[in-house]
């Protein structure tokens, strides 16, 4: 894959940079839930509408991190990502996150989808993953959020429209990597692939994924 391997050489040394969000959007739709209390995540922000917060991937791993086996902070760290993901841009966001907290199967979901993540089981997370309002371009958001192992392992990844645009660009097919149609099989095509160019290139793969979630399909080095 050249062409992505000259990609990498010239966008080295860029780094992904928090998201903005504004709380005021989201608290009518997370209050009724008991989850208005995740909007303190993150950051003030400094110099953009006032309220605005800031929210990075570090602010997720570290509500991973405290929230440990706790089913309430599992829900809390979703609602986060949930947020993360949509930023000022997505106003379906709230939305969607509220159709998932009044998903009765929310508790089990996160919980199983969670332990496979952490098993290394991505094909039986991404079957396992039902819920209202949330599609493969946030759950596998979840999938990465959760994905707390050693950096040895092929940590799952997020796969959005964006990346998936990139790497058509480039001529990559999950399909054609997994050899089926099922994409259980694709994501987990496409998660051992994107560690293998990322040891190749010299670079993490969630870097990797990022700048890919970046170039949204404008691929010309």
């Amino acid at each position: 894959m050249e062409q992505l391997r000259a990609l990498v050489r010239a966008h080295a040394g860029r780094v992904q940079g928090p998201v903005r969000f504004r709380p005021g959007t989201w608290r009518p739709w997370l209050d009724p839930h008991g989850a208005g209390h995740v909007l303190g995540v993150g950051t003030e922000s400094v110099g953009g509408p006032s309220g605005d917060r800031l929210i990075t991937r570090n602010d997720l791993r570290a509500m991973r991190d405290r929230a440990g086996d706790d089913p309430e902070g599992h829900r809390d760290l979703f609602v986060a990502v949930m947020i993360w993901g949509s930023g000022t841009t997505n106003g379906r966001g709230p939305r969607y996150t509220n159709a998932a907290l009044s998903d009765p199967r929310i508790r089990p979901v996160l919980r199983t989808t969670r332990e496979s993540v952490r098993g290394g089981h991505l094909k039986v997370a991404y079957r396992q993953f039902t819920l209202d309002g949330v599609g493969r371009s946030f759950f596998t958001k979840w999938f990465a959020s959760v994905d707390d192992r050693s950096d040895d392992r092929d940590r799952a990844l997020i796969l959005d429209d964006r990346v998936l645009r990139s790497l058509n660009a480039l001529g990559w097919s999950t399909r054609e990597a997994a050899g089926r149609r099922d994409w259980p099989s694709r994501y987990a095509a496409y998660v051992s692939t994107m560690h293998a160019w990322a040891g190749e290139f010299g670079v993490t793969a969630e870097w990797l994924e990022w700048l890919l979630f970046d170039l949204n399909g404008q691929v010309r080095a």
